[in-house]
């Protein structure tokens, strides 16, 4: 299949695009990794240890100790550095990314928003630089993977790994990010997609979410041949 991909995306000069999207826990690099090794895949995750050492300050930690004081720094770099994501320059016919700028704006800094985080002018300025940068930069999608889960379900999944900057995360912050996805992709009533959603079961065990990924493999052949 990958194969197949590689020969027609290799007629143009630009990779076929897909992101990867879902809440916190939702096993976004769990399924990256299950493409990662192919010799025609370039698989970005998301740039987390940029987050956390921005000329020494972890904007990541900062964001979830003080939301209310940092969430405008730590959603500016978001923005930045997914764009050095989305514009990365790849030799391969096939470009993974994990989140996308689309996500950072209508999701993250939407529950920012709705939540009183963010005042209206800070979003303001952060939606000005969306526009900017999705209108004067190469952003576009080929396809939007969107790995459906249940907040309780990522719940447990993020108690379980137990990351540092994870501690504050609750339960009501996974449910509101889970209505923004479900209402953008799922439902498609809020906001534009950039490209075709795929939806797959992301509630299920990594033994059985292989056939998910299966599902993806399979779409990605029917829309490329």
């Amino acid at each position: 299949m990958i194969r197949h991909i590689s020969r027609i995306s290799s007629q143009f000069s630009k990779p076929f695009t897909v992101i990867i999207e879902g809440n916190i826990g939702s096993g976004k690099s769990t399924f990256l990794q299950h493409f990662e090794n192919h010799k025609d895949v370039c698989v970005l995750s998301e740039p987390v240890e940029m987050w956390r050492n921005c000329a020494g300050h972890n904007l990541l930690a900062n964001h979830y100790e003080n939301p209310v004081k940092w969430s405008f720094t730590f959603q500016s770099y978001i923005q930045l550095t997914m764009l050095q994501r989305h514009t990365f320059v790849t030799s391969k016919p096939i470009k993974l990314l994990e989140r996308s700028i689309f996500s950072a704006r209508y999701c993250f800094i939407e529950q920012l928003f709705r939540r009183g985080t963010l005042e209206a002018p800070s979003v303001s300025v952060l939606n000005e630089w969306f526009k900017y940068v999705i209108t004067k930069f190469d952003v576009s999608v080929d396809l939007i993977v969107y790995l459906r889960t249940s907040p309780e379900v990522v719940y447990e999944r993020v108690l379980t790994r137990n990351r540092k900057e994870e501690q504050s995360v609750s339960l009501q912050y996974l449910k509101d990010l889970h209505d923004l996805h479900e209402n953008w992709l799922f439902h498609k009533t809020a906001f534009s997609r950039p490209a075709h959603v795929l939806t797959l079961n992301a509630d299920l065990g990594r033994l059985a979410i292989r056939e998910e990924y299966q599902k993806c493999e399979d779409h990605l052949l029917s829309v490329t041949g």
